[in-house]
């Protein structure tokens, strides 16, 4: 639920400031009809800029924030509540501040440098509300750590039983053990999957040499094949586990450096309009 509960947080508070925001902002720039037409320059334009400035530098301020567990400047909820709706509406006055006007310069820089931040943003409030579900239904009552050591207890079992039955069993499930990864290269971990899966290999080689064997041998295959189809599942979850948790950081790594590049062009933005003015 509390996932669920940022964007509706204390009832959709900041949803109804931004928007107040974004009406008075939109009536301001309907209202205003200077005399050499509407650009940045004008006494409006100055007034978004300004507003639009100190905005991204509130918002940017939550990183730092959510990072303060001392701090008693609000619930971190709030916060990320206020950082998505005025984060919006940002879209919007520094459009407004710009008049619709681009060009190939810093100026222009700042701006889609700013709406590649705010759409990632966009990206990071559907991973925040989907992603932790899914973990949560994933993993159950279990943790990451804790599939692992059922799997090491399934790996310890699996090749005692393999003692017994023919070398090309032993092999795979020896292979299964040493050679099943979870997690692995960073495109591993997004993929989530393991298209050569030694564990994937094993189960299907020892159902097929399984059809072979009679008597004793066959009842120990067919515990081993149980035992390898249950280590199966809990690979595929603990994947699962780390590809959620790959995307949501895939998500930070770029958000946060874009975050810090738009502050530079920002700089960069408001020096150069004051040298020039």
């Amino acid at each position: 639920m509390a996932h669920q509960s940022i964007l509706a947080y204390a009832r959709y508070r900041y949803l109804k400031l931004a928007t107040v925001v974004l009406v008075a902002v939109v009536a301001l720039y309907v209202w205003d009809r200077p005399p050499n037409g509407r650009y940045g320059g004008t006494w409006l334009g100055y007034t978004l800029g300004t507003i639009g400035a100190l905005m991204i530098l509130w918002l940017s301020w939550y990183g730092i924030r959510k990072r303060n567990y001392s701090s008693t400047a609000g619930m971190l909820q709030g916060w990320l509540s206020a950082h998505v709706y005025f984060g919006t509406i940002l879209i919007v006055i520094a459009t407004l501040h710009a008049a619709f006007k681009v060009g190939w310069n810093v100026h222009t820089l700042a701006y889609v440098l700013m709406l590649i931040v705010i759409f990632s943003g966009f990206y990071g409030v559907y991973a925040y509300l989907r992603f932790p579900r899914e973990m949560t239904d994933n993993l159950g009552d279990d943790t990451l750590a804790l599939l692992l050591i059922k799997i090491t207890d399934l790996d310890r079992q699996a090749r005692q039983l393999s003692l017994s039955l023919p070398d090309s069993i032993s092999r795979l499930v020896l292979e299964s053990a040493q050679g099943t990864q979870i997690g692995g290269s960073w495109v591993q971990q997004l993929r989530g999957r393991d298209p050569y899966c030694p564990t994937t290999a094993a189960v299907d080689g020892v159902q097929v040499v399984g059809r072979k064997l009679s008597g004793e041998q066959a009842k120990t295959n067919h515990q081993l094949y149980t035992f390898l189809l249950q280590k199966q599942e809990l690979v595929a979850r603990a994947r699962r586990d780390v590809q959620l948790k790959a995307w949501m950081d895939l998500w930070l790594y770029c958000h946060v450096p874009l975050s810090i590049a738009l502050l530079v062009a920002l700089t960069i933005h408001i020096v150069s309009v004051f040298f020039y003015w």
